[in-house]
């Protein structure tokens, strides 16, 4: 596999971005999103096991507007830790709007990148507070992006500007929204309301409920990982993108 730690120049500064593709082969571009503890070996195994069956995955820091290239140690899942405080006051001033520039700018960077395919369909999946910011993603670029996820998103109805559950029917990729039963982030009444647009929209894809596990149940270094949920995430994530791009 190619590995690489590189600056992608957006509209708001440089984003720290690691990326994994195939050595062998032109792949096609996946955006992997971050959640809200941010950048850590966790998230960059997961992407080298997206890489590893044929993609081209980014994956940005998107904290880079707090300044370089922000990261935070186990602590940051704690509540009243130093970390958790750092992580919070970068998380609560993030809106969709302006990762929505990152994602133009990693479109871009891809389109000139050797070894992927220019011009050519791109997926996304985002996990917790970046939920959100993939499926918004699909709505603000159907011409590019053809295949988007949201693994336990967080707040997928709010009256954030762009909040996914106004924009499904902007969506001309397929979108797949994997729920857990038991997230305090996205309550049982949400996510009720959230199929409902959902099926209103017209958009392709599904919404699905993960029976018996808890927000966060993909990541392996989590207290709340949940293996069988944690594959089936990939089965249907792998099945998702070969579908479509």
């Amino acid at each position: 596999m190619i590995e690489e730690q590189l600056d992608i120049e957006t509209a708001d500064g440089h984003m720290p971005t690691f990326v994994c593709q195939p050595e062998r082969t032109d792949a096609p571009v996946v955006l992997m999103l971050m959640d809200a503890p941010g950048i850590r070996e966790e998230l960059r195994d997961m992407a080298r096991r997206v890489a590893s069956v044929g993609y081209c995955v980014l994956l940005p820091n998107l904290y880079y507007r707090a300044g370089g290239n922000p990261v935070f140690g186990d602590k940051v899942l704690t509540d009243g830790s130093e970390d958790h405080r750092a992580m919070r006051a970068i998380r609560t001033k993030m809106t969709i709007p302006p990762v929505m520039r990152d994602v133009a700018a990693m479109i871009k960077f891809a389109d000139a990148r050797e070894g992927t395919r220019a011009g050519a369909p791109v997926g996304t999946h985002g996990y917790c507070m970046s939920g959100p910011y993939s499926l918004a993603a699909a709505a603000a670029f159907p011409d590019r992006i053809a295949a988007a996820a949201s693994f336990y998103g967080t707040w997928l109805v709010s009256d954030a500007e762009q909040s996914p559950h106004l924009t499904f029917a902007d969506s001309t990729g397929e979108l797949y929204i994997s729920c857990a039963e038991f997230d305090d982030l996205a309550p049982p009444e949400m996510v009720v309301e959230l199929k409902q647009h959902f099926e209103q929209s017209g958009a392709r894809g599904e919404l699905e409920i993960h029976p018996g596990v808890h927000h966060g149940f993909a990541f392996p270094q989590r207290h709340c990982y949940d293996k069988p949920a944690a594959e089936r995430h990939y089965e249907r994530l792998f099945a998702l993108y070969a579908r479509n791009l």
